[in-house]
């Protein structure tokens, strides 16, 4: 994993906005109407070339597909873990419904039932899980390498959706145990993690349900949800075993994009057992005015010595776009507490994690990233130049 050894390096969290043609064909993928397969894979593979470009020549340094071949960041793997099957008798509605923010903000919420999300099938394990996406991992991973070869970029990631996600939107039938299914997950998830090490990309575990959990279960206490939290953070660096973890990226976010948020668990709550994860470099929310504050967390922290941050410098919690100046002093913030070569610039979440979940609009997502390259470029020259920030 590249550091920023002369000047701030920049990156995102995965998800990007899809083409509208590239979305229809996932939406018929989805629903199993008919689908031209070769057209589809044609125009993946065009797209997915595009977004690589797109990246490149606005500056982004460590980039990926957009995660434009999944329908979402974690019901991908429904197609690629078996032992699964589609859940007539799931949950309906959002899981937002009965959260400690619905309890205390209904009417908002209520605009959660029709999320993107609502589109996407459960399923439920009725037999043993085992990994049989090959296939599929590897059209995302040569299409990938297709897209960025003779481009230079200082690195190129592969997002790919925790144990625990897994376990959160698929319903267990089978496993005599829910410590026992969550290990099964992790068991198979291996594969699809090592392959993309494999293949010579930085692997990201995107992993929002390690903090959204607290909010996701008002009956528990936060002792409750930091003993859960322990014990997935186990499961995942058993998935992680025989990875080095300098190539590995752990992504955090809350789950809500535009809410009042009130009830998002708080970093210094969650921090001690979040850098137990196997990874070199932790990306996270940082730039929202619910978790901005935290940078100064980092503060009492003792990090390893080779592990990298990647706060979140602009954020999708707003269409409001980001001054390069405000951009910048985020960065120098934590520049100060972790030291200029150990931060990475990149966004607090990605900007369509459910496919068609576009809350804000794609010009203004590249308006955004603008400004996280312009910022990242004039943290630079205060850092390694002359150039004063006014804080």
């Amino acid at each position: 994993m590249q550091r920023s050894t002369d000047r701030i390096l920049t990156t995102h969290a995965g998800s990007l906005p899809r083409p509208a043609d590239l979305l229809a064909m996932i939406y018929s993928r989805m629903n199993g109407e008919p689908l031209d397969e070769a057209a589809f894979q044609e125009r993946l593979r065009g797209a997915v070339k595009d977004i690589v470009r797109k990246q490149v020549d606005l500056g982004l340094d460590v980039v990926d597909d957009g995660e434009f071949g999944k329908p979402s960041f974690m019901t991908y793997v429904n197609e690629r873990l078996g032992g699964f099957e589609p859940d007539p008798d799931a949950p309906q509605g959002s899981p937002w419904a009965t959260s400690r923010e619905a309890r205390s903000f209904p009417d908002f919420y209520l605009k959660e039932t029709a999320h993107a999300a609502a589109k996407h099938r459960r399923m439920v394990c009725r037999g043993p899980i085992r990994y049989r996406g090959h296939a599929a991992l590897k059209t995302d991973l040569d299409n990938l390498k297709a897209a960025v070869a003779g481009h230079d970029v200082a690195d190129v990631f592969v997002p790919a959706v925790s144990p625990s996600n897994v376990e959160e939107w698929n319903r267990n039938q089978h496993y005599d145990s829910d410590e026992a299914y969550l290990f099964a997950i992790a068991e198979a998830m291996r594969e699809e993690y090592r392959a993309i090490v494999a293949a010579g990309f930085l692997l990201q575990i995107d992993d929002p349900r390690l903090v959204t959990y607290y909010t996701l279960e008002p009956g528990l206490s936060l002792a409750d949800c930091r003993t859960w939290a322990a014990l997935h953070v186990e499961a995942l660096n058993f998935a992680l075993e025989g990875i080095p973890r300098e190539k590995v990226r752990h992504h955090t976010c809350y789950g809500i994009n535009m809410g009042p948020r009130i009830h998002d668990m708080e970093l210094k709550d969650i921090i001690d057992i979040l850098l137990r994860v196997n990874a070199g470099a932790f990306s996270f929310e940082a730039a929202n005015p619910r978790h901005e504050h935290e940078w100064q967390v980092w503060k009492d922290v003792k990090l390893p010595a080779d592990t990298i941050l990647i706060p979140g410098v602009i954020t999708q919690s707003t269409v409001l776009v980001e001054h390069p100046e405000l951009v910048a002093q985020r960065i120098l913030r934590f520049a100060e507490v972790a030291g200029r070569d150990r931060v990475i610039a990149g966004a607090d979440c990605g900007f369509a994690t459910f496919a068609g979940s576009n809350e804000v609009p794609e010009p203004v997502v590249w308006a955004k990233f603008e400004a996280l390259v312009k910022g990242a470029a004039i943290a630079s020259e205060h850092l390694w130049g002359r150039r004063k920030i006014a804080s």
